[in-house]
């Protein structure tokens, strides 16, 4: 299955939870933080303006992005988990 934002949304690729810490700890499931970066894997046309034009997105697919811990929504597509997030939900990206 394939996914189309609409509007100034965003799908996300998570990046993997940490498993161990950095002194070799290996951490239950339920002890790790959730990842609050990813890869941009879709993005939408953008926000519609009062004047019908589109604003367009800041970041594209490809992107490294930063985003907050409880932002947007969690799903499975193609036995993969993904983020939807608004454009305005994202923190920032990541520059290498």
């Amino acid at each position: 299955m394939e996914l189309n934002p609409l509007d100034d949304r965003i799908v996300i690729e998570p990046n993997v939870a940490e498993e161990t810490t950095a002194g070799g700890i290996v951490l239950p499931d339920t002890a790790q933080e959730k990842p609050q970066s990813g890869t941009v894997v879709a993005v939408g046309p953008g926000r519609l303006l009062e004047s019908g034009e589109r604003c367009p997105v800041a970041v594209g697919v490809g992107d490294e992005v930063l985003y907050g811990k409880y932002g947007g929504t969690d799903i499975e597509v193609s036995g993969k988990e993904v983020k939807i997030l608004r454009e305005s939900d994202i923190l920032a990206k990541i520059m290498k």
